[in-house]
């Protein structure tokens, strides 16, 4: 079987941002730098992502690097709504860094519950 490596991430619909464990952007595709433009988009690789965040966020990123726990909620910002879903990335069992997914939620999602 040949080992291929495709950039599978690049024109996701989804805002795919990566750090490592100094809080520098070490990942970004397409979508992510779209969404963080105005803290410079792609400029941000290799830069600490702690500017683009308000002092609370800061902390709750800083303890997510600590405790490796698994950070998702959701918002809505100009009636876009997103779920967030930020956690550890490892390598050889050892934790490198934190992943962020932003996927947009449409209006009219389904909800099931199944047994």
């Amino acid at each position: 079987m040949k080992n291929e490596n495709p950039n599978w991430m690049e024109e996701l619909p989804v805002a795919v941002t990566v750090c490592d464990t100094e809080s520098k952007v070490i990942a970004m595709n397409q979508k992510s730098q779209k969404t963080f433009a105005k803290w410079g988009g792609e400029k941000l690789l290799g830069e600490s992502l702690m500017p683009c965040h308000p002092e609370h966020a800061q902390e709750k990123i800083k303890k997510l690097m600590s405790s490796g726990n698994i950070n998702a909620y959701t918002i809505e910002k100009n009636g876009v709504r997103k779920l967030i879903y930020q956690c550890p990335w490892f390598e050889n069992g050892e934790q490198k860094g934190l992943v962020e997914l932003s996927l947009e939620l449409p209006n009219d999602m389904p909800h099931f519950v199944r047994k």
